[in-house]
């Protein structure tokens, strides 16, 4: 009816003003699901499951938004509450395993390391990608534990890599945006390479752009901890949020990752091979080295071999493999 979705927009219109803590502005996004009584449902428990299931849609959109409750929704927000219920029980049940895919210097091909990348075997389900489970596992703040057990692991797969190759390689760790803001995320950090005697220069964090336009103190303060501690920092995604070049300069960054979407076009979209040449150059310029994810054909490889693009990953080099089929693959 009319009248819900008029007190939606109220309450998304009281929202969007920022609001003003201490010298800071913030801005909230607003997430509604509206459920009606009885055409939704005649039982209030079931109501306020079906107006969830129907917020869990607005939140999927990305930006401020309310959406009405449809029936087909009931099967989603079923499965969401599966998924979650098993994802609680993961980790003690040792469900986990990381993956790993190689990092290669684009113009030699010379190994210098791989990015983490988790994986969820469920007994159940089988085996479950990261862009099913995260953004779940953000909302519950289930991501903290996990994300501790993933730097664990990647710092204990380097050390072991040292040990039976010889070659000392980088491990890349993806870090959310809500472990990077728990409180104990320096110490997670700092424990892991002690206790697998990891040199901090062989970890590198990647840490989205969305997070970093979170221009908060605390977000410098993390970075900064991060740097002096000899972790190294990389941009994950670049050019796919904002771009705010402003962070490049006053953050302590050591590289950029160019986002795998301009990489598959470079070849036949003219706008992306211009746009890659521009941030492989900025970046140069910043001081900064550059990391191209997503390289597939030989093509690609040579073009950013003739542009200078410092390190490739992607399916040209290997598909994330299991650390014993890495190992081989070493070998």
């Amino acid at each position: 009816p009319l009248s819900t979705e008029q007190v939606g927009d109220r309450i998304l219109q009281t929202f969007a003003p920022p609001f003003q803590l201490g010298p800071q502005e913030v801005f909230v996004s607003t997430s509604i699901g509206i459920a009606i009584y009885p055409t939704d449902s005649d039982n209030s428990g079931a109501l306020l499951q079906n107006a969830d299931a129907a917020m869990y849609q607005a939140k999927n959109k990305r930006k401020s938004a309310y959406v009405r409750y449809a029936p087909e929704m009931k099967d989603v927000s079923h499965e969401r509450l599966q998924i979650e219920s098993k994802l609680r029980r993961a980790l003690d049940l040792n469900e986990f395993e990381l993956h790993f895919q190689p990092i290669v210097e684009t113009l030699s091909g010379r190994l210098v390391g791989a990015e983490a990348l988790i994986r969820w075997n469920s007994p159940s389900m089988g085996l479950v990608m990261p862009d099913k489970f995260i953004p779940l596992a953000e909302e519950t703040g289930l991501i903290i534990p996990i994300g501790e057990w993933v730097i664990g692991k990647a710092c204990a797969a380097a050390r072991e890599w040292e040990e039976t190759t010889s070659l000392q390689l980088s491990i890349a760790v993806n870090v959310s945006p809500r472990q990077f803001r728990d409180p104990g995320f320096v110490d997670i950090v700092r424990q892991a390479l002690e206790i697998h005697q990891l040199s901090p220069d062989c970890l590198e964090l990647e840490i989205t752009e969305h997070l970093i336009l979170d221009n908060t103190i605390e977000t410098a303060d993390i970075l900064q901890q991060l740097d002096t501690m000899g972790v190294r920092l990389s941009v994950d995604d670049f050019g796919t949020g904002y771009s705010a070049l402003s962070y490049l300069k006053s953050y302590p960054f050591d590289t950029l990752k160019i986002d795998k979407s301009f990489i598959r076009d470079i070849m036949a979209e003219e706008g992306d091979a211009a746009l890659v040449k521009a941030i492989i150059n900025m970046a140069h310029s910043l001081s900064l080295e550059v990391i191209a994810e997503g390289v597939e054909e030989p093509e690609q490889n040579l073009f950013l071999q003739e542009h200078h693009c410092d390190y490739s990953q992607g399916y040209f080099y290997n598909r994330p493999v299991s650390n014993t089929d890495f190992l081989e693959w070493v070998r």
